[in-house]
């Protein structure tokens, strides 16, 4: 009874402790703080501006009286507050440099805001040292400036360390030391300083001599390779004199030089013939000094958004479980039963342990010698009888462990959030390409996968069994981990409601054909064309690797990031392309080999070129999971499904009728099978992550697809010329005067719909403007000039 009160006092405490630390913790609270800064610093600025043309009158009064006296009026604009505030920083401290202040507290500020100006970080380091030098450097510079500003326009802090450095080293050492602080900042602190003082070096003769080659030979070089003359190692190039006479020098670098006897050494560059011999050090040596002579920074894709902002772990819920979904008693009754079910069959069992999953329990059981494997598998019904469970699965055995698992369901099982699995160590250090995490397995490890080494994902289970949340973590796992410029999604949703929460991020991270309105696609003719329109992208990005000598995407990635590839000649930075595709039955059903066949082609050929596939249906049937689909789709999960046949389906074997539903899963990559229960995530938490993602800077519009233009022939021989489009006209000179018969060019310009753009196209190939259509390509011209088509157009209108 004594101790109660002391209890609540401390719970009190706790609380109370908790309350602030939520309020420095509030969002509100950041943004009013941010505010409350930049108008301060703006405050400062002012104060110190107005302390150039008041400090001699502001000066003269005392500030203890002007505190405490309301009747003593300042000059300075912002008042005593500003007048006191300037002096202190101008006066007694760093001078002019402390205007640095209020620019740092700015930047506070829009960091507050989540406004990212600058590199906060490395501004802060440069701004400071930059402030410090500065004053001190004002200081020395005008120590007799007679009180400017006070102490001199380097404040009190630059004239006595000025003053302390002159009596210390002498006004030259000093003079000496701030020129080389000055230019060590400069080095440090610009960008391209370096290669600028090299550049600088060579213009005054300052140039190396350590390869045993004279400076005029190295300017020859240089020149050499400069004039983009081809530099091979099996190959003379020569730059031809003429003379005579010639006389042949060789040095230690194997080039040599054939010289006229009559010139000078001043006019050798006219006359030098190079003769490259197979000596690679030395080869190495001189196109080591061409490249650091022009050095170029890596190409960063991300460039583009550099203001970009993941999603932070916050907007997701923790879903924390109160208690163990395993307690000690249920434990112990489990494993009793199951031992004794076996001894009434006669089964001895040598050891038995237990591991304990968010929803099932693993009983690991180590046969007595003698006991026959089959004889226990077959006690699966008898054993779930017993523990009184929704069903259960006996692994045996376990591979790699030499026993028995028998998994029994939890009574009271666990949500795993996605938020755990997020902020989990082993997704955050994951260095994948394409890392996803699903959830924990039975030992409640997080599991983390690349998509890249799936490389495809087909996803079955039964309705309301957990593959929309499971489609929900692989989307959010890859939002948490890839910027906008190194991944696009093309999301085919039939169903028109699962991913439609995700049109908010069109700008940052969705890819469409050109012709589509709506970046998520719902209707299956578009999703024909933009299956075939991957295709058509994935050829290209093959030739783009043939080009490049490379063999995959991260090679090809890694070279033109090195800039060792030419835009101009085509090569572009490949973002990743993740195909999510729900209800494929339905596509199936309605569209049949004009789905299957794209499909399998990208499936088997797209892995290397950066494209892959996730599908999901809810109808794991042979007519639907094609023996084409399978073989192409090495990794599968498998949520509950009510029929053994449906199982052995997508996993080539039982289990998955035995799972429990809500997220109990088995995934499958090659002969591993694994069990898992699928993180969590409810569309409040996908519809902050979007609209944190959709309410930052993206691209003008979604990655576009190569266009793809279907069969219209048909179509064509029934247009009614006498039925033409309003602005047919105006349609018809624009293909003439671009030589281009694209249905997208006539709806960019006149900012129509894909239908009527297509209908115009049909009319002007009926009228004889364009040709047929061709496949992917745009469609010929018929018309080469204006006045053909004036003339055509009067005939039709007559």
């Amino acid at each position: 009874m004594i101790m109660a009160p002391v209890k609540e006092k401390k719970v009190n405490s706790r609380k109370n402790k908790n309350r602030i630390i939520s309020f420095f913790k509030d969002e509100r609270f950041r943004l009013s703080l941010g505010g409350f800064i930049i108008i301060f610093a703006l405050f400062l600025t002012l104060s110190f501006i107005s302390y150039f043309f008041t400090w001699k009158s502001d000066q003269s009064f005392e500030w203890e009286k002007i505190i405490s006296n309301p009747d003593i009026r300042v000059e300075n604009w912002a008042g005593k507050t500003g007048a006191w505030l300037s002096s202190l920083f101008l006066n007694k401290w760093f001078g002019i440099a402390s205007f640095s202040i209020p620019f740092l507290l700015i930047l506070t500020g829009f960091k507050l805001l989540r406004i990212r100006l600058l590199n906060y970080g490395r501004t802060l380091r440069i701004t400071i040292t930059g402030a410090i030098i500065l004053s001190v450097s004002l200081g020395y510079l005008f120590s007799d400036a007679g009180g400017f500003l006070g102490s001199g326009p380097g404040g009190a802090h630059g004239y006595f360390v000025a003053e302390w450095l002159n009596a210390f080293i002498g006004k030259t050492g000093t003079a000496f030391l701030l020129i080389l602080l000055i230019f060590s900042f400069i080095l440090f602190s610009v960008k391209d300083s370096l290669l600028f003082t090299k550049n600088l070096l060579r213009k005054l003769g300052f140039k190396k001599s350590d390869t045993g080659i004279t400076e005029q030979q190295q300017e020859d070089k240089v020149a050499v390779h400069i004039e983009e003359k081809e530099y091979k190692a099996d190959e003379d190039e020569s730059i031809q004199g003429s003379g005579p006479a010639e006389i042949e020098s060789e040095d230690e670098t194997g080039l040599k030089a054939n010289v006229n006897d009559e010139d000078s050494s001043d006019n050798l560059q006219g006359d030098i013939k190079l003769h490259v011999k197979e000596k690679k050090s030395d080869e190495r040596s001189l196109s080591d000094d061409i490249i650091n002579s022009h050095q170029i920074e890596d190409y960063d894709p991300t460039l583009d958004l550099a203001s970009y902002r993941f999603p932070p772990i916050s907007l997701l819920e923790p879903y924390k479980s109160s208690e163990s979904p395993v307690s000690k008693e249920e434990l112990i009754n489990n494993k009793n039963r199951i031992v004794e079910t076996l001894a009434n069959y006669k089964i001895q069992i040598d050891k038995i342990t237990a591991t304990i999953g968010p929803t099932v329990t693993l009983y690991e059981i180590v046969p007595a010698p003698g006991i026959r494997i089959s004889k226990i598998k077959n006690l699966e019904d008898d054993i779930a009888l017993s523990l009184s469970a929704l069903g259960i699965r006996i692994i045996a055995p376990i591979p790699g462990r030499g026993t028995i698992g028998i998994e029994v369901p939890n009574q009271n099982p666990e949500i795993v959030s996605m938020r755990s699995v997020i902020s989990s160590v082993k997704f955050q250090e994951a260095r994948f390409e394409l890392p996803i995490v699903l959830g924990k397995t039975i030992s409640n490890e997080t599991y983390a996968v690349d998509l890249t080494r799936m490389p495809h994902l087909l996803i079955a289970g039964a309705t309301g069994q957990g593959k929309s949340v499971g489609l929900n973590a692989i989307l959010t796992s890859l939002l948490y981990k890839k910027h906008p410029a190194q991944l696009k999604f093309v999301l085919i949703d039939p169903k028109k409601v699962e991913l439609t929460v995700y049109s908010k991020i069109e700008c940052h991270y969705l890819a469409k054909i050109p012709d589509t309105e709506d970046a998520i696609i719902t209707d299956t003719q578009k999703v024909i064309h933009t299956l075939q329109s991957l295709t058509i992208e994935m050829d290209e990005r093959y030739d783009l690797l043939k080009e490049a000598h490379v063999r995959n995407i991260k090679e090809y990635n890694a070279k033109f990031i090195a800039r060792r590839l030419n835009p101009l000649k085509g090569h572009r930075y490949l973002p990743y392309i993740v195909v999510i595709i729900d209800e494929f039955a339905d596509l199936i059903m309605t569209a049949g080999r004009e789905i299957e066949t794209p499909l399998a082609r990208l499936a088997q050929l797209a892995r290397a070129i950066g494209i892959h596939l996730v599908i999901a249906t809810q109808r794991p049937t042979t007519n639907i999971i094609t023996g084409v689909i399978k073989a192409n789709f090495p990794s599968r999960i498998a949520f509950r499904v009510t029929s053994m046949m449906d199982s052995r389906t997508i996993l080539d074997t039982p289990g998955a009728n035995q799972l429990i539903g809500r997220g109990d899963m088995l995934i499958t990559a090659g002969s591993e099978m694994i069990r898992l229960q699928c993180a969590y995530i409810d569309t409040d938490e996908i519809d902050r992550i979007t609209e944190f993602i959709g309410s930052q800077r993206g691209y003008t519009t979604a990655h576009q697809l190569p266009e793809y233009v279907g069969d219209t022939g048909a179509e064509s021989a029934e247009v009614d010329l006498r039925k033409r489009d309003d602005i047919f006209d105006e349609a018809a000179r624009l293909v003439v005067q671009h030589q281009q018969g694209s249905t997208s060019l006539i709806q960019r310009k006149f900012s129509i719909g894909y239908n009527r753009a297509g209908r115009l196209i049909d009319q002007l190939e009926a009228a004889g403007i364009v040709g047929p259509f061709e496949g992917s390509k745009a469609r010929q011209v018929l018309i080469h000039d204006e006045y053909s088509l004036e003339q055509l157009l009067k005939e039709m209108n007559n």
